[in-house]
């Protein structure tokens, strides 16, 4: 942070912000909009684009920021950009492909379209800030290989418990202690909820209730292990994680001991897992181990306890708050908070949240008819298991039953979407090492 602060106020004091372009101009992407705005000097956020123009335009308002102009040029962007001006717009390319961007901050949460706009600004040489575990747990891997092709940082955000549970096993492992285990706090977790059944919650934030809905069911929280798997090495102790839930306010500090078989965490590279109920939520942690007797007297002296598991945590996360952090870092530093370091280690599933009929389409994330969990990776080739994040849109061949878990046999595929053609990349690239183009694939 000291590093990161220092490089920022130094772009402020020459006049030279760190340029940055948001696609999504929700929720979160408000909260981005009036940080980077009001609270982050040596940034400046050039444009938005919405496909609502009007949402574009209430987050620069929200920031304060009256003065803003639209347009769908390219040229008309440029041109904004190099006389200070605000831009909004409703066409995605623009962002990616103009001059005088150095970064976009992805919030839309979408997957098929935030495909298409990652490739098109790594084609641009655009680095690249995803607000959007979804897109990343589903493809990231092979988004990460296009995005070292073109010399760019792909990565998730500080913030997201994921890019908060990232930065806290870095330094564990700085220590020189070893991870076993990254983990995450929830408050809530019930696979069958819906937006009907958070549509109290959201209305109570501004949210959307499909969003929300996410949370609750699970399928976000294995987006984030996932993404954190792929990040580490590790991998998940069985189909859905342990996530045990523990009395609400109960230390994690006082419980963590007791709730993973330790042999399951010394194995391989260690695992990633959740906690539902325990207190510091919604913060998250790292549990590590260490094999010399001399540090383990020291751990025991500075009240980490006598192991063989050290608990380290990180009490809260700030989401929107420390995104222009992550960008800093990417711009400035050529730093990932959070990215694949190879293959995908864990996968995120679909399984379904009700019956399902023959015939039915199958709706999006946080809706009503399937539900996400993490699974190895491996496992989920071998069993051909239908990832979430391509499941809306799939016509079902077959009736499933409540809580089975869907695979690629069981749906027909919407025909030419470029998330399917990435993921079949993925699955080739990293099963034979053979890479198409960029501009076959893309195109």
């Amino acid at each position: 942070m000291v590093i990161v602060d220092s490089a920022l106020k130094k772009r402020q004091e020459e006049n030279n912000p760190v340029r940055v372009a948001m696609s999504g101009a929700g929720f979160m992407g408000r909260g981005i909009a009036n940080q980077i705005c009001n609270s982050v000097p040596g940034m400046k956020l050039v444009a938005i684009f919405n496909r609502t123009i009007e949402q574009a335009k209430r987050a620069y308002t929200e920031a304060g920021v009256e003065n803003v102009e639209y347009t769908t040029e390219k040229d008309q962007l440029e041109n904004n950009i190099r006389q200070g001006k605000f831009t909004i717009t409703d066409n995605a390319n623009i962002i990616c492909e103009a001059d005088g961007i150095d970064a976009i901050i992805e919030v839309t949460g979408a997957i098929e379209f935030s495909t298409h706009l990652v490739l098109r600004a790594f084609e641009h040489k655009k680095h690249v800030i995803l607000m959007n575990a979804e897109v990343d747990g589903t493809i990231g891997p092979i988004l990460k290989v296009y995005a070292d092709k073109a010399g760019v940082i792909v990565t998730n955000a500080d913030g997201d418990q994921p890019g908060v549970e990232m930065n806290l096993y870095r330094f564990v492992k700085s220590l020189g202690v070893k991870p076993v285990l990254c983990g995450n706090i929830k408050g809530l977790h019930d696979p069958y909820r819906n937006p009907t059944t958070q549509e109290g919650f959201a209305k109570q934030w501004g949210q959307n209730p499909k969003m929300v809905t996410s949370f609750a069911d699970g399928t976000k929280i294995s987006f984030e292990q996932a993404i954190v798997a792929n990040g580490t090495g590790m991998t998940v102790a069985k189909r859905g994680m342990y996530g045990t839930t523990v009395p609400s306010g109960t230390p994690l500090k006082d419980v963590f001991q007791d709730l993973y078989p330790l042999a399951s965490l010394l194995e391989g590279n260690g695992i990633v897992d959740y906690v539902v109920g325990a207190d510091p939520g919604p913060g998250v942690f790292v549990l590590g181990t260490h094999d010399d007797p001399k540090q383990q007297h020291y751990l025991n002296l500075y009240k980490l306890g006598t192991g063989p598991l050290y608990l380290f945590y990180t009490p809260y996360h700030l989401c929107h708050f420390e995104v222009p952090l992550t960008v800093a870092r990417a711009v400035l530093f050529h730093d990932a908070a959070l990215a694949p370091i190879g293959k995908p280690m864990v996968s995120v599933v679909a399984a379904a949240k009700i019956d399902l009929k023959k015939g039915d389409t199958l709706d999006g994330l946080g809706c009503y008819m399937t539900y996400g969990l993490c699974e190895n990776y491996e496992t989920s080739l071998e069993q051909n298991l239908l990832p979430i994040g391509l499941a809306e849109g799939c016509i079902l061949k077959k009736d499933i039953s409540k809580d089975s878990v869907l695979t690629f046999e069981d749906v027909e595929l919407p025909a030419g979407r470029l998330c399917d053609k990435m993921w079949e990349e993925q699955v080739r690239y990293f099963g034979q090492g053979v890479l198409t183009t960029p501009s076959s694939t893309v195109s």
